[in-house]
C-alpha cells in the first residue's frame, strides 16, 4: 500500500483538468481568431472606406481564396466554389469584375474567363490591379439549369480594398504613408495571404501553441 501512495505523489498531475494558464492561452487565441475573422470584411451593402465588402450566408457559392488587401501590379486571386446541390443541378458561374482608381474613375466591368475545375464546381480568375487603384470590385451571376440568372450581390459589388487607397481627403491602407502611397518596388508584394489562407493559418498557430503548453506540463 505504500508504494500505491508513492506512485501517486509523483503523478500529482494525473486527471487534472488543464492548468490555469493553458486555458488562458487557449481563450486568448480563440478570442483573437474571433476578432480577426469579425475584421477581414462585412457583407454586402455594409462597407465603408476600407472594409471589404463580401458575400454573406444566402449565396450558392463559398469564397476560397480571395487576396486581401489588393495591392498595385500584384496578382489579386479570386476562387468561389459551388455548393453541391447547385453543381448537380447544372448552375454555371460568371466572375466579373471592375477596377476603380484613387482619382474616382471606375474602369468599365470585365467579364472573366475563369479556370473552371473538371467537375463544375470551382471558378478561379486572376487580375493584375494597375497603379493608383483604389479597390477591386466583384460580383457573380448564377445561371441555372432553366437559363434564368441572378446576381450576386443584386445591383451592387462586392470588394476588396487596395493597400493604398484615397477616401475622403486622405489616403488608407497598410502602404498609406502621410499624403501619398509608399508601395514596395515594382514585382515585390508584402506576402498578403488570401482571407481564407490568412485564418486557416491563425488557426494552425492556435492548434500549435495549446500543444505546445500541454507538452511543457
Amino acid at each position: 500500500m505504500g508504494h500505491g501512495i508513492a506512485l501517486l505523489q509523483k503523478n500529482p498531475n494525473k486527471g487534472r483538468a488543464p492548468s490555469g494558464n493553458m486555458m488562458r492561452v487557449a481563450t486568448l487565441l480563440t478570442a483573437l481568431c474571433l476578432l480577426l475573422s469579425a475584421t477581414i470584411g462585412v457583407h454586402a451593402g455594409e462597407g465603408e472606406g476600407g472594409e471589404d465588402v463580401n458575400p454573406g450566408d444566402d449565396v450558392p457559392f463559398t469564397v476560397l481564396e480571395r487576396t486581401t488587401p489588393s495591392q498595385d501590379n500584384t496578382p489579386w486571386t479570386l476562387s468561389v466554389a459551388l455548393e453541391q446541390e447547385a453543381v448537380d443541378n447544372g448552375t454555371t458561374l460568371q466572375i466579373t469584375t471592375q477596377i476603380c482608381l484613387n482619382s474616382g474613375v471606375c474602369d468599365p466591368p470585365v467579364n472573366q474567363d475563369a479556370d473552371v475545375s473538371d467537375d463544375g464546381s470551382t471558378y478561379s480568375m486572376e487580375l493584375k490591379p494597375p497603379s493608383d487603384h483604389s479597390y477591386v470590385n466583384w460580383r457573380i451571376k448564377a445561371t441555372y439549369a432553366d437559363d434564368t440568372n441572378e446576381n450576386y450581390p443584386s445591383g451592387d459589388w462586392y470588394k476588396t480594398w487596395s493597400s493604398c487607397y484615397y477616401e475622403e481627403g486622405g489616403y488608407g491602407g497598410v502602404h498609406a504613408d502621410g499624403d501619398r502611397c509608399n508601395l514596395p518596388g515594382s514585382g515585390e508584394s508584402e506576402g498578403f495571404l488570401p482571407a481564407a489562407g490568412l485564418l486557416t493559418a491563425l488557426a494552425a498557430m492556435v492548434g500549435a501553441t495549446v500543444v505546445g503548453v500541454a507538452r511543457r506540463r
